[in-house]
């Protein structure tokens, strides 16, 4: 039998950097809130079981309604978040269902994420316990001093930019927050906290196409994915 997964989505973030006026996940694509496709994808994912919604509380209504606007017919529940990104996901968890084995734990800000890349993170996550998203780095990295000095540069071919989802048993990701709040510790990305319990991530090959919407730039590099998307399917 398939291990029971809840899909975690933090769906608090503002959009500072691109000064919107209105949170990330309801910034409009091609006639629909961000959100809206990121939802459709895990409604789409077999392996996912509920969705579990981290927010603001004066987002809950509006949510609610791309929630319906997304057709899901999977439980939905809504949870406040935290200060920081470790707490909001840690909230998610916490709201999960109790025979919940795996928490798939996505970034609301990344609508482009499709239902085939959720089942081959969920399923490399059932093979090794710790599975995650991940693209192989393009350009040339380097490391800076505060002065703004080139001090290293690290190997590319060893370099990926992680992605989410990112998914995890339960019980390690648990284990994991109760190490980093011992240690007073706050991290922004879920990996490493259970690569600091001791554990091996594995990272499997995401997309490009998956980008995080950070930027006024990001918004028009999405809804050009989007638009040929919808051109190649209309050709099917």
């Amino acid at each position: 039998m398939k291990p029971y997964c809840s899909a975690i989505i933090p769906a608090a973030g503002n959009s500072t950097r691109m000064a919107m006026g209105q949170s990330k996940q309801f910034l409009p694509l091609l006639g629909k809130p961000a959100i809206v496709y990121t939802l459709q994808a895990f409604e789409q994912a077999k392996s996912v079981d509920e969705i579990i919604l981290v927010c603001r509380e004066e987002d809950k209504v509006q949510l609610n309604a791309c929630v319906h606007m997304a057709g899901i017919t999977k439980p939905v529940v809504f949870t406040l978040g935290g200060s920081s990104r470790q707490q909001s996901v840690f909230s998610g968890v916490r709201a999960c269902a109790s025979q919940t084995e795996y928490v798939v734990i996505h970034d609301g800000a990344r609508p482009l994420i499709t239902w085939e890349l959720i089942e081959k993170v969920t399923a490399d996550a059932f093979t090794y316990g710790a599975a995650a998203l991940g693209v192989p780095v393009k350009d040339t990295i380097k490391a800076i001093n505060a002065q703004g000095f080139a001090t290293s540069t690290p190997d590319r071919s060893t370099l990926w930019a992680v992605q989410t989802p990112q998914v995890f048993e339960k019980t390690s990701y648990l284990s994991a927050v109760k190490q980093a709040v011992q240690q007073g510790a706050d991290y922004t990305d879920d990996c490493q906290l259970i690569e600091q319990l001791g554990k091996q991530v594995h990272l499997c090959m995401g997309s490009y196409e998956n980008i995080k919407l950070t930027t006024k730039e990001d918004l028009i590099v999405a809804q050009a994915i989007l638009n040929q998307r919808n051109t190649e399917r209309s050709k099917t």
